[in-house]
């Protein structure tokens, strides 16, 4: 009998306080080369590297295609198809990258690779590490509460949609902008650049919103997830419908608390900016 392919949402780790990308693929995790690549080369064209080092690597460049595999990867937008390689595959990989960092990198894959079959075993781990990685990266303890929250929220309503026929990630993202428009008056690339952020970096946008931001996306997509479930909708257009109202209802209520308050609930700050901020302020 053939394995069970399973394929989940992306689930970033860290190394050395940087985020590498992974998906669960085939009984298997899968790494995105780039994040890799980054890490151990600190290259600012990481794709123009992986290039030289096929030209470099004749043998890596032949056997590419069975070690690159195309995976949907999370990103700001929505999925997107970037490629991966198992854990023989990225230690191949290394192989080819001289780099200080390669050994290190090597006992933290073997480290990831055995807390994946822990949380199979109890997937309860799975939450608690999540939470550990924001922590490290320094949000505070009741906004990664919002965010764990938001995450569920979000998978329930993608599980909806995929069983409604909205399988394709391109199709994800319409459906999202349609609910971002609806709630924010934004689609997701104009709330990334709002925010000065760069999807290429591998920014995601969610992970910069403050808190009362992440509320109404979970009210918009909550709502969402209701309605699709409630009017047994099936198909995109039907799914987009949905998506506006849900959105709307976020969007009144956003606009209810501007008129309260006085002050526009989109932010232009990220996290990025808050965490330099308070380095300086720690410095002082």
């Amino acid at each position: 009998m053939a394995k069970k392919k399973i394929e989940q949402n992306t689930h970033p780790t860290i190394f050395e306080e940087k985020e590498v990308r992974r998906t669960w693929h085939d009984e298997k995790w899968y790494f995105v080369i780039a994040d890799v690549v980054q890490i151990l080369t600190d290259s600012k064209d990481v794709q123009g590297y992986i290039k030289d080092m096929r030209r470099r690597d004749p043998e890596l460049s032949q056997g590419w295609g069975q070690i690159a595999t195309p995976l949907g990867i999370e990103t700001a937008g929505g999925k997107q198809k970037m490629n991966c390689a198992n854990l023989e595959g990225i230690f191949r990989i290394i192989q080819s990258i001289p780099s200080s960092k390669a050994e290190p990198f090597k006992r933290w894959l073997a480290k990831v690779g055995k807390e994946r079959i822990e949380e199979i075993a109890d997937p309860e781990l799975a939450v608690t590490r999540a939470k550990e990685i924001y922590d490290k990266k320094g949000y505070p303890k009741d906004w990664v509460d919002k965010r764990m929250r938001g995450i569920a929220v979000r998978n329930t309503l993608t599980d909806e949609w995929k069983s409604r026929g909205a399988s394709m990630s391109f199709e994800f993202a319409i459906l999202t902008d349609e609910i971002y428009k609806a709630a924010f008056d934004k689609t997701a690339k104009e709330y990334m650049k709002h925010k000065g952020l760069d999807k290429k970096a591998g920014d995601n946008l969610r992970d910069h919103m403050e808190d009362i931001e992440l509320i109404l996306t979970m009210l918009g997509e909550a709502t969402t997830t209701k309605l699709s479930t409630e009017k047994d909708s099936h198909g995109l257009e039907a799914l987009k419908n949905d998506a506006q109202i849900g959105g709307g209802v976020a969007g009144r209520t956003r606009k209810d608390i501007e008129r309260q308050t006085g002050k526009k609930v989109i932010s232009d700050e990220n996290f990025k900016h808050q965490k330099l901020l308070r380095g300086k302020k720690i410095r002082k």
